[in-house]
């Protein structure tokens, strides 16, 4: 499963590893003065590095490219900034009971949550469950937020997972009240 939220990671591998969760192992920090990133991450144009982090199980291959990977993070970034809320992206199996597990993972945006919407998206069971906080709630209608899915799933049917998630983030942001 695949989590992005937008933050930006530590320079300090010391405070990396403190982020992490599960005690998965951390990919070594990229020497960004060599242009090099480790695998699943993008070094931005402003520096900030954009990265899908591989929770469990490993998968072989990541889902997206490291130009698409550097997209999704700029847009999660200016979404969250534009609409004032935080945005994160979800990928991988929400299990039998779609809708609670979403809303579990929603939960784990911790002090953001209640100002946080989550996008979770399972390719393989053909869901999509969009999350949002207490306060994002009322500043996000219900009409923007399936307007946002019916977008995403156009994009899916099309094969283009990130172009969908891409997409739907935007309207997202466009549809939220100020």
């Amino acid at each position: 499963m695949l989590v992005a939220t937008g933050d930006e990671q530590h320079r300090d591998p010391a405070r990396r590893e403190d982020s992490q969760r599960d005690g998965d192992k951390q990919e070594p920090v990229p020497d960004q003065a060599s242009g090099e990133a480790a695998v699943g991450e993008a070094i931005v144009g402003t520096g900030r590095i954009s990265a899908a982090r591989q929770i469990k199980p490993v998968l072989r291959t990541l889902p997206f490219t490291r130009s698409q990977l550097a997209t999704l993070d700029d847009t999660l970034v200016r979404a969250s900034r534009n609409a004032s809320l935080h945005f994160g992206i979800y990928l991988g199996d929400l299990g039998a009971d779609t809708r609670t597990r979403a809303e579990e993972l929603h939960d784990l945006m911790g002090e953001w949550a209640d100002d946080a919407v989550l996008v979770a998206v399972s390719p393989g069971q053909r869901v999509i469950e969009v999350v949002t906080g207490g306060k994002a709630a009322h500043r996000l209608p219900d009409r923007g937020c399936k307007l946002a899915v019916e977008n995403m799933v156009s994009w899916f049917k099309e094969g283009d997972l990130a172009a969908g998630l891409t997409s739907g983030l935007r309207m997202l942001a466009n549809h939220t009240d100020s």
